[in-house]
Order: C-alpha cells, then structure tokens, then sequence
C-alpha cells in the first residue's frame, strides 16, 4: 500500500501527459485538474482502506473517460427537469404548479427581449407594471383592484403593514396558521408592526369574540383559511358575511388570506371546502391575499385582490417595491390568467387543473402503458394498481383524487436504494416507498414522461 501511495502521480504531471490532451481540448484546464485533484484523493482513501490494491493505467482512455462522466455530471445545473410520480399535483418540494406552454412562451418572449414592463405605450410615460394583469384579475374575481407580489407571504406582510402598522389585528386562535419552512402567521404579524389580538378557542370562535375585541385602535379583522389543515368535531366559526357586516360597521377592514385560493370550483371533482376567491369577495371580505403557483397554476406570486382605496394604499407603500414581481413571472402569470377566459377551459389549459380533473380510466390507461414500458424493458416484478393522488401546495389536506400508481421491484436495488438511483437518473424520477415497494403514481405524471421514466429504469442497468 506504502508502495503504491508513492506512485500515485502529481496533478501536474497528468495534466501534461498524452492521456489528457483530449480532456484539454473539450475542457478547460481548471475543470480537468479539479476532477484529477478528486479522483486521486478518493483513489487515496480506497487504497488506505485496502479496498484497491492497484492504481488504473493513468494513460488509458477509460480514465479520460471517467475524468469526462465526471466534469459532465458536475456540469449538470443544479435546479433542473424532475418527474414527480408522487402523486401530488402542487409538491412544494418539486417546484409547485407545472406552467402551461403559453406561460412559458411568455417567458420566453419577454425575457429574449426588451419589454414595456413599466412603460405606457399610449403615453409614451412611464407605467406601472401592476396594470398588465390587474384588469384580468379584477374580471375573474370581482374585485375592484389588485395587485401581485413576489409570494403569498409578502402579500400578507404588505396587506398588514399598510393597513394596521402600530394598531391592532384581531384573529381567531383557530386560524393562526403555521406554513412552510416553520413561518408562522403571528411571526408576520408582528413583523408588519401590528399587534395581534387572538380570540376565541382553538376549536370555535364566534362574532361575539371578534366584537368584544374591537376598540378604537383595532384596524384589522383578520381569517385565514386553513388550508394546509382541519379542526373537526366540536367547531364554529363565523361566516364571512357575518365578519363583514361587524368590520363595516365598526370602520375596520376584514382581510383573508386564502393561501392557495382557486379561481373555479373544484367540487365537481371530488375536492371539496376551498373557496373560490370571486365567493370570497363577493361575501365582503375587504382584501383578500392568495398565491399564484398553487391551485391557480401560475408562477410563484402573492396576489392581492379588494377594494380599490385599500389596494391604492398598499401599491404606494415602500415595502411594495422590495416584494414586487419580477418581469418572467408577471409574463408568466398573464397568459396563464388569460387561460380561465373564453374560449379556453382552463380544466384543459392549466396543468394543475388538468392534473386534477382528469378520468380515472386516463389515469389508469397510463399506469398501465408505464407497466407495460417497464416489463418491456426487462422488469418482471411490475404491477399497475389503485391508488390515491392529492392535490398538495398546503390545500386540501385530507382530501384525495381515486388514481393508479405503478409499483416495482428491482432484485439488485432495496426500494431505499431504487428511490435514491432513481433521483441520480438524468432526468430525476421522485416517486414513493409504500409497504416496502417503490411506487409511481401517474396521476402527476404526463404522457411524454411514461418513456422518461422507462429511459431512467433502463439507464440502471447501464455499466
């Protein structure tokens, strides 16, 4: 071992010998003397651990071409295509809502050019950017005004900070949600410089409470819809045009922050208690806040919707400059708002709504030509059956979609270990472990990523 550790060649050297003059030509020198720095300090360790009791022939040109798998692997961007078969339509985890082409064209058509993002083309004056979608918004919600930000979140924070900075927002103890990443919603309360006032119980809240709360320095009455969880059994909460009739009548506003929020009803495919945000506003909720990558479809954004007097003092606040849209959003969320008018059916247009409202028997028909590409393949231990999908994104926690999954067994592979080769495919494939299996649902997967996932299956029994 001693021996062959003092024959182990100096970086310099490889770099100089005839073994490399390929890796120079397609790499630059930097990458490739990285890659010798790495392989020769693991070829270091193995031959420590006695693991190797030979160095390779450094000249070959299978070394080169393990140096090149490398560089190419490590070339690879680091955010890139995944296919989700884990039946969850909005995973926070794997990028929320699939954009439908005309968004991504947009994309690409504002971000390829200049644009006249915030530029008056009748005037010829400066713009504001809030007015490509506000009109669109407006139409398919009913609101007076709205105007979008970077996420949900800093709707909220902007909503209250504008409104009730220095005086007080009543809510239920009920509705004091935590969200992703452990934020909670008394955290951005407190960041927006308001002071939280809760009231009632966990389990019910009425108008009275929220009545008994109100003095002269409240500004806000505040609901949150919990979408990311339920409290059953022995509950109430008030309804919004009862909240609304108390904040008009006391000179407060009454703000909801839906999360999610939907733009058409679900309830025709099983999903069940998520308000679409044109009820919302037409209950008399004041401001409502929702999010654009969720069960709308769109890019990540906060949309905020409601009376036209409050909007204008939330677009003039300076906080609504640091959490404003960016230009590859806004263009994203236009064409994807323009998908819920005639003559499109945003069921058909929308891949979060597609996902969603597609047939058991396509669904089904799916899984089966995916059980029928693997077994094709050489994979025996394959079976297509029922399964459960769920729409995700914090939304309808324990509701499901009926859908199919398919479910595999790989002899050399534990199922821990075909999860974790399958994300390192090329195109990774995410899918679940249930009951000691590996399983695809397809209800999330497209017709074009079936030969994905077959290209994926194939690649590990690559050498």
């Amino acid at each position: 071992m001693s021996t062959l550790l003092r024959q182990l060649p100096q970086v310099d050297a490889l770099l100089g010998s005839s073994g490399m003059t390929s890796l120079l030509k397609a790499y630059s020198r930097q990458e490739v003397a990285d890659t010798l720095r790495a392989a020769l300090h693991t070829l270091r360790g193995e031959l420590k651990a006695g693991r190797v009791n030979q160095l390779p022939d450094f000249e070959s040109a299978a070394f080169a071409q393990s140096l090149a798998e490398k560089i190419e692997s490590e070339r690879q961007p680091n955010l890139r295509p995944a296919i989700n078969a884990t039946g969850i339509i909005i995973h926070t985890n794997l990028g929320r809502a699939r954009l439908a082409p005309e968004a991504l064209a947009a994309m690409q058509a504002v971000g390829a050019d200049h644009s006249n993002l915030e530029l008056d083309l009748d005037t010829g004056r400066r713009g504001s950017r809030h007015a490509h979608v506000e009109r669109l918004i407006c139409e398919l919600t009913g609101a007076e005004a709205a105007l979008v930000v970077n996420n949900c979140a800093a709707a909220v924070l902007l909503s209250l900070m504008a409104t009730a900075h220095g005086r007080k927002v009543v809510a239920s103890r009920g509705e004091l949600i935590e969200i992703g990443g452990a934020f909670r919603l008394p955290d951005v309360i407190q960041q927006s410089g308001a002071i939280l006032k809760e009231v009632g119980a966990t389990n019910k809240t009425r108008a009275k409470d929220y009545a008994e709360a109100i003095d002269p320095d409240t500004a806000v009455l505040l609901k949150s819809h919990t979408s990311n969880y339920q409290i059953v059994g022995f509950t109430h909460a008030p309804g919004r045009e009862e909240l609304a009739a108390l904040a008009h009548a006391t000179g407060t506003i009454l703000m909801e922050d839906l999360g999610s929020g939907v733009l058409v009803d679900l309830s025709p495919y099983g999903l069940l208690n998520e308000p679409v945000v044109s009820d919302v506003l037409a209950s008399g909720v004041d401001i409502v806040m929702f999010s654009g990558d969720k069960l709308l479809g769109g890019p990540q954004c906060g949309i905020i919707a409601g009376r036209a007097e409050l909007i204008r003092g939330l677009k003039t606040h300076p906080l609504s400059r640091a959490v404003r849209i960016d230009k590859l959003s806004l263009a994203a969320l236009e064409a994807t708002l323009r998908l819920y008018r005639a003559p499109h059916d945003p069921f058909s247009s929308v891949p979060v709504l597609r996902a969603i409202s597609q047939s058991i028997e396509d669904v089904r028909a799916r899984a089966e030509r995916l059980a029928a590409a693997l077994i094709a393949s050489g994979f025996e231990d394959v079976s297509s059956l029922p399964s459960e999908a769920f729409a995700g994104g914090g939304s309808l926690p324990q509701q499901h979609l009926k859908s199919h999954a398919v479910s595999i067994g790989v002899s050399s592979f534990t199922p821990d270990a075909l999860a974790a080769a399958l994300r390192k495919a090329r195109t990774p494939v995410i899918g679940m472990i249930r009951d000691d299996r590996f399983l695809m649902d397809v209800r999330t997967v497209t017709d074009g990523e079936v030969t994905g996932i077959a290209d994926a299956f194939r690649g590990l029994r690559s050498p």
